[in-house]
């Protein structure tokens, strides 16, 4: 006689739970980016993110501990996707005048394309960092940016293309400030400068001016103790920007 089986144990669907909890935590989190970058930190309550996510307010104390802790999830969250599309990026660091332009596009484009990246440091910045710097991510996104630099001026001084006392860090400040600044105070220079600056045209000038102005900054054949005078032949800038557009343009 055949000995009797002992009956399977019941299949825990531990892939299930797992999925609906990441879920529910995504869906805390995207609310979150919204209601903070609407109402600033102050403002942006855990009864208003668990209406804005259908949720409860006990399950962003689950998830996140806190509303600082979620907060902070907010920050990294907007630093990591940032980083991730910057990654992804094509760039052939071989040819580090066309990267370098590309990479400043990108930068310039991303802010004008996620206002609330901008407007979530802003509210941080009011804070003076605080939050954010109770992250343990944020170097990581920080790093990756400036790797990709260093990367490109290591290739631009080997071609004697790049001066050689140019720093990554400096360079990556400078390409942030410019795209940051004018898409933060866009609405009040705007009305200081009597000229609106969300127009295609005024964009467009601003990014070659900035892609121009860093190019100048890192190009190893201008004289470091002579100012160029305002104008000196630009072939050189002028026809890497023409490449870098039209490639930008056919979506290469």
């Amino acid at each position: 006689m055949a000995a009797a089986r002992a009956p399977k144990p019941a299949t825990r669907r531990t892939g299930v739970r797992e999925a609906a909890a990441q879920a529910t935590r995504d869906s805390i989190l995207r609310a979150a980016t919204k209601v903070f970058a609407r109402y600033g930190y102050d403002g942006g309550s855990v009864e208003k993110i668990s209406k804005a996510a259908h949720s409860y307010d006990r399950m962003i104390y689950y998830y996140f501990g806190s509303k600082e802790g979620l907060f902070i999830a907010v920050l990294e969250s907007i630093y990591r996707r940032m980083d991730d599309a910057e990654a992804a990026l094509h760039l052939d660091a071989s040819r580090p005048v066309e990267a370098l332009a590309s990479v400043i596009r990108f930068v310039l484009g991303y802010y004008r394309r996620n206002p609330e990246f901008v407007t979530l440091l802003n509210t941080e910045n009011l804070h003076k960092g605080r939050h954010i710097a109770k992250s343990l991510r944020a170097r990581e996104y920080s790093s990756r940016a400036i790797a990709i630099i260093q990367e490109l001026l290591e290739s631009g001084v080997a071609q004697g293309l790049f001066r050689r006392d140019v720093a990554a860090r400096d360079l990556y400040l400078l390409i942030a400030s410019t795209g940051y600044f004018y898409t933060s105070n866009r609405h009040t220079l705007t009305a200081f400068l009597g000229e609106p600056l969300e127009t295609p045209e005024a964009v467009t000038h601003w990014e070659d001016f900035v892609i121009e102005t860093v190019l100048r900054t890192v190009d190893a054949r201008a004289p470091e103790d002579e100012t160029p005078p305002p104008h000196e032949d630009k072939k050189w800038q002028k026809s890497q920007l023409a490449q870098s557009r039209a490639k930008s343009s056919s979506g290469t």
